[in-house]
């Protein structure tokens, strides 16, 4: 099968939707499937470069870590789209990378499917707040059934998700497929050299955060749960690994609740050479995002044999399950942080929560989502032929 990806992000830019194309990627070409991409040049090349179109693209003023791609340098090269003769074209995002897969996909003459990774009524307002929220909540709802009903089929990470897109109105061929784990996930990472390479002390206890620095991620709430459980472990540490456009705002709430000793921002890291030990250097894996639609992060903490404390919301209850893992907690500030003091007091019951963890972390591997994808797409292709056929046959 040769499948064409289209999406307004891709690695350097470090996301899940950046994890998820590499992801699979990685694993349908294991299987002898073509994957070709199609995403915004970034000035700086990624890791693997091969099989990637990187189209001109600017800046975003709200968020310049992100780019706008060129609609029209992109469809310029049709002709050489059309030679390769795709069977498929998959979109990633709902920004320039919809239109330009959807008419692609037209123009080529094959289905266009598209994975929903955002829920993105719970986005906007955080980065444009001079509107009322009710109304972005309600534009994004709009936009997601007009967007879903253009598709032949959609890819959802979680159920609570598409329940949601099913209440939208779209009612395209939808299938429920998280991103999975690489196997490289479960490498055990070195806990103990990456607290000495960031000068963070062997038994001082980390609560640890992994993930895009956003608004939407909820890591206010977590700076207050670190607060209270500082009365009773004062050197506690709050680690946050990651970047993004809340950093700035975050910084100014740690100077604001005198949490400056303990919470260190250390930025991005390598996935390949340095996260698994990241994710090892803590004793708890801490999240309180309510937007996930999957949470991918919380099953790598899980891989490492990490403990962790999070709320369940949206695509996070597909994941979670009490005691496999994770102790959930309400967003509330003693009940989330007396699950950590809990958990910080009792060595044993950390480290049985994060073998339980690591267990349960193998269900999720990424080789059975990619067999899961293929069906998928095979299903589409099928749906779309038949459909033209009875078309032809009406004729």
């Amino acid at each position: 099968m040769k499948i064409l990806y289209v999406s307004d992000v891709y690695f350097p830019r470090i996301n899940g939707v950046s994890t998820s194309i590499d992801t699979f990627r990685r694993e349908l070409r294991a299987r002898g499937h073509t994957v070709h991409l199609i995403a915004p040049d970034y000035f700086a090349p990624s890791e693997d470069e091969s099989d990637i179109l990187r189209v001109p693209a600017r800046s975003l003023p709200m968020d310049p870590e992100d780019r706008l791609m060129k609609y029209g340098w992109a469809m310029q090269h049709l002709s050489r789209l059309h030679a390769e003769k795709y069977d498929l074209v998959h979109v990633q995002t709902p920004f320039v990378a919809h239109y330009l897969g959807l008419n692609l996909a037209k123009k080529l003459g094959i289905p266009c499917v598209e994975t929903y990774h955002t829920f993105f009524e719970e986005y906007f307002y955080h980065y444009i707040p001079f509107l009322p929220k009710s109304w972005l909540k309600a534009a994004a709802r709009c936009i997601s059934r007009q967007q879903g009903n253009s598709l032949h089929g959609m890819v959802i990470p979680s159920r609570p998700m598409l329940e949601v897109l099913r209440h939208y109105g779209i009612t395209s061929h939808a299938e429920v497929i998280p991103t999975g784990l690489q196997p490289s996930s479960f490498t055990p990472g070195d806990g103990t050299e990456f607290r000495a390479r960031y000068g963070l002390e062997q038994d001082r206890p980390v609560l640890l955060f992994v993930g895009r620095v956003a608004h939407e991620k909820n890591i206010g709430f977590l700076l207050k749960v670190t607060q209270r459980v500082r009365q009773q472990v004062p050197n506690i540490l709050f680690v946050i690994a990651g970047e993004g456009p809340a950093r700035k705002g975050l910084e100014q709430e740690v100077s604001a609740l005198g949490l400056q000793e303990n919470t260190q921002f250390i930025g991005y890291l390598d996935r390949h050479t340095e996260l698994n030990s990241c994710y090892r250097a803590g004793d708890i894996f801490i999240f309180s995002s309510r937007t996930e639609t999957q949470g991918l992060v919380l099953l790598e903490a899980m891989a490492q044999a990490v403990p962790v404390v999070s709320i369940a919301e949206m695509g996070t209850r597909d994941v979670l399950k009490e005691g496999q893992g994770v102790c959930i907690a309400r967003e509330d500030v003693e009940d989330f942080s007396g699950k950590v003091l809990g958990l910080l007091a009792d060595q044993s019951a950390r480290w049985a929560l994060g073998e339980a963890g690591r267990v349960y972390a193998e269900s999720w591997s990424a080789s059975r989502m990619a067999e899961k994808m293929l069906q998928f797409y095979a299903q589409t292709i099928a749906k779309k032929e038949t459909g033209e056929r009875k078309v032809l046959d009406a004729v």
